[in-house]
């Protein structure tokens, strides 16, 4: 193959690329959006972003949404001004998902009697008096996700294979 070709091919492929992560990014926005409209209440850019595969910390969307925000807030989102931002974000492989065996490592630090659990208290303990501190309400959601319903433990290595996300766009 001439060098050309192989840059027209490179170039194809990267227009390839760049179209199907604007659809999944555009898909995912509509899946939130206001009816009828082309904008998202800023509240729920975080669900946005973490449905494509970025994780940031709160104090880190509260600077992407700065970003995104016009001079004057008005607490919706244009899909026009989150694309370029969220394509961006994506390419540069910001804020990637932890790796599966790092997860688990985590809980078995947490995990002192070497027990192969946790109890929903030491969780609940765990995830709002260290690091960033979860919501009272993302507690419980992850709560009813990680509890076994038989035994009322978390089996941690069960809930980090329902916590893995796979990386589709890098």
């Amino acid at each position: 193959m001439a060098a050309g070709a192989d840059e027209t091919f490179t170039s194809d492929a990267q227009k390839f690329y760049e179209g199907e992560l604007h659809k999944s990014i555009t898909d995912a926005f509509n899946a939130f959006a206001n009816e009828g409209k082309n904008t998202v209440d800023v509240r729920r850019i975080g669900p946005i972003i973490r449905s494509l595969g970025c994780f940031p910390t709160e104090t880190e969307l509260h600077s992407l949404l700065a970003e995104m925000e016009d001079e004057e807030p008005t607490g919706y989102i244009e899909l026009e001004t989150f694309l370029p931002v969220m394509t961006k974000m994506i390419k540069d492989g910001r804020y990637k998902p932890i790796p599966g065996d790092a997860i688990l490592a985590a809980f078995q630090v947490l995990d002192q009697d070497d027990k192969g659990y946790l109890t929903p208290e030491e969780l609940i303990h765990y995830m709002m008096q260290a690091g960033e501190p979860f919501t009272q309400a993302e507690m419980d959601e992850m709560i009813s996700a990680a509890v076994d319903a038989d035994r009322h433990i978390i089996l941690y290595e069960d809930f980090v294979s329902k916590l893995v996300i796979e990386d589709r766009y890098l």
